[in-house]
């Protein structure tokens, strides 16, 4: 207990970076939540960047709805306010500003890496209230509070009917500069916190797709912008036309007036005069094509009726409008000498190929990380197959590597594991390797019968994975082996000639669990094993697709010489009882030593007819000449037989016992190695 101390953390203290630290409490673990400090590469705030991420672009995403707002009354001739419309935007958008208001007292409470402590490593937090408190209202405090302030809800609502002698148009003007100029610095939010999730957790998005999908976001998030900035200019425009005819109209009986054009004064005195002589809305009408007045890009807007439609046919009109713009560059516009109409042609120009490009650049980028591999795999196999019409190679071999590489890319996807776990600590490599063959390890019954959990984790350590197409050969009969396989799926044929000897041949089939190469085990707990390594005495070949995983000879070796505790009978016994070199050997042990029994057992029976056939001669052959004649021929073939039945029953006896090693050669088949598990 005296290593053990406690220290109170100071503003400097240095704290590692951890993906589960999400709160650091300066003074004690007792404080409330609102005194905790952030980490700022913690779960929370992490989380918290990507919600205010999506809850950013739901907000550049509403404040162009304002402009939708107004509408132009066909039966009234006059602009006005959708106000329903506009109420729920102002319930959507103060819902947003609420979370923006959050997110700055979180940036008040998130520690910050000191810039002079970052000479290796992560660095210092400082963890001050003070001192945090202060470095944010230096740098980005001026603008989240900018882009959180509730500015058109309170123009909307109160500014603008505080106004004596308000217009459509008027309102109209005030809403898009309050919206324009708040737009700024919502971007100017967007962009750093984009590039601080990057920072932390290295992608925007966990996956391609999700990548691919995030930029066609952004995409049409600015063809909603254009095609809400384009109706609320046509709406501008109408009005224009309006107010310059309205000019010319003075000498008129009832001149004209532009509070006529907002429909809350349609019950103005005068109005309905106005209308039966007017000729403003004969010459500002875009389907009667006026002659002294050009709507150009806004023509659109008039002549499909979008400025009276109902709202869903309002939106998507102007979206496919701002998308159409965008996708083209500018180039369906038709737009007229006005100056600020130009200029919007030249701003949807000019945001289109930029927008265009960054959609383009970064959906090549997330879609090609998807595809990667596979255009690997196909470059690699169209060199394989180049390689093997260069060196031409026979048909049958070349598909059998066809199927080889095709049957690897099925099972790992073009992924190369070993690369991947070499690049991971050591400690993450034993974890990986026991989460995946520990299970596996245990299907095999040979290693299930060892009780020593730490042996287990060291084999799984070392395994690697095997893959073997219909036909393919791991080992041939007298080659060196190189590795123990053990089978996780597919069927292998082991087969031997004892040696080539002719007439032998001896053929089992190897199934999950099952293993072969076990000379290698027996090579490597013989105390004197040489440097060589033990020749095969089994042609193993895969009769269809097999998984396995394989052990190497060195590090089987390494294990041999880690853990002594290989002594166990039991795990002798199951070493024979699932070695198929053992079973092959004591299938043929049984078979030769049955065979012998059967030629004693005919031998004894034999010998014992016989002695019958000669007691019955001798009782009767005094006093029957005819019975003795009728036997005779059969007695001597009996004889015959038994006497060399006997014969041979007795030089077998005599090798016995003069130790000949034709007793050991009875099986047919010489006994395996056995491995000293002393």
């Amino acid at each position: 207990m005296d290593s053990i101390k406690y220290i109170r953390l100071s503003s400097t203290a240095r704290i590692p970076k951890t993906t589960t630290t999400n709160l650091i409490t300066p003074n004690n673990q007792n404080d409330s939540w609102w005194t905790q400090i952030f980490d700022p590469g913690g779960r929370f705030i992490s989380r918290w960047n990507h919600m205010f991420l999506i809850t950013c672009l739901m907000a550049l995403f509403v404040d162009p709805l304002y402009f939708l707002v107004p509408e132009i009354s066909k039966e009234k001739y006059c602009m006005r306010s959708d106000y329903g419309f506009a109420a729920i935007i102002t319930v959507w958008r103060s819902m947003i500003d609420v979370i923006s208001f959050i997110h700055i007292f979180i940036k008040f409470r998130t520690a910050y890496i000191a810039p002079s402590s970052r000479v290796f490593g992560k660095g210092d937090l400082v963890m001050d209230p003070r001192k945090i408190a202060l470095r944010y209202l230096r740098t980005g405090f001026s603008v989240d509070l900018a882009a959180a302030l509730p500015l058109p809800q309170l123009f909307i609502w109160f500014v603008i009917p505080a106004v004596r002698s308000p217009t459509a148009a008027h309102a109209n003007h005030s809403i898009s500069l309050v919206i324009i100029v708040q737009y700024i610095p919502r971007l100017f939010v967007i962009f750093p916190l984009n590039q601080r999730i990057t920072k932390t957790t290295g992608v925007i998005a966990k996956t391609a797709w999700a990548g691919a999908a995030y930029y066609i976001m952004l995409y049409m998030l600015a063809s909603h912008v254009i095609g809400a900035s384009w109706y609320l200019l046509a709406i501008e425009r109408q009005y224009s036309c309006w107010k310059e005819e309205c000019g010319k109209e003075k000498n008129l009986s009832t001149p004209c007036n532009r509070v006529y054009f907002d429909c809350d004064h349609v019950d103005e005195p005068g109005r309905d005069a106005w209308l039966e002589q007017t000729q403003v809305l004969g010459n500002c009408g875009a389907e009667t094509s006026p002659i002294n007045f050009t709507f150009g890009m806004y023509g659109p807007a008039f002549t499909e009726g979008v400025t009276s439609a109902t709202f869903f046919e309002k939106y998507f009109f102007c979206f496919w409008f701002g998308l159409k713009s965008l996708s083209s560059y500018g180039q369906n516009l038709e737009t007229s000498t006005s100056m600020g109409e130009t200029l919007f042609g030249c701003t949807v120009c000019l945001g289109g190929l930029v927008i265009f490009c960054l959609l383009i650049g970064n959906m090549q980028t997330y879609l090609q990380s998807t595809t990667a591999r596979l255009e690997e795999w196909r470059v690699r196999r169209r060199d394989t197959e180049e390689w093997m019409r260069h060196r031409q190679l026979p048909p049958d071999l070349q598909d059998k590597i066809r199927r080889f590489v095709q049957y690897k890319w099925l099972a790992t996807r073009g992924v190369d594991e070993e690369d991947i776990l070499r690049a991971l600590p050591l400690d993450l490599r034993r974890q990986i390797q026991r989460h995946l063959c520990l299970a596996l390890v245990r299907r095999v019954p040979f290693f299930s019968q060892m009780d020593d959990e730490k042996l287990l984790h060291v084999i799984c350590e070392h395994l690697v994975q095997s893959l073997s197409t219909k036909g393919q050969y791991l080992v041939r009969e007298g080659d060196p082996v190189n590795e123990m396989t053990f089978v996780i799926r597919g069927q292998l044929e082991s087969s031997t000639t004892n040696g080539g000897r002719s007439g032998f041949y001896n053929s089992i089939t190897l199934k999950a669990g099952d293993f072969c190469g076990e000379e290698l085990l027996t090579w490597v707990l013989t105390p004197d094993s040489n440097v060589n390594l033990p020749s095969s005495t089994r042609t193993v070949k895969a009769l269809n697709e097999v998984e396995a995983f394989a052990l190497r000879a060195e590090d089987l070796r390494f294990v041999a010489k880690q853990f002594k505790k290989l002594h166990s009978k039991k795990l002798q016994h199951a070493f024979r009882y699932y070695s198929h070199q053992w079973r092959t050997w004591g299938a043929c042990y049984v078979q030769a030593a049955w065979r012998t029994h059967k030629q004693k057992k005919l031998a004894e029976e034999l010998t014992m007819k016989e002695a019958l056939f000669q007691n019955y001669y001798g009782i009767d052959g005094g006093g029957e000449d005819d019975q003795n004649v009728q036997h005779l021929g059969a007695t001597i073939l009996a004889s015959r037989f038994a006497a060399n039945t006997k014969k041979g029953l007795n030089h077998k006896e005599a090798v016995v016992g003069s130790g000949s090693p034709a007793l050991i050669q009875m099986p047919k088949l010489s006994k395996p190695d056995e491995p000293d598990f002393s």
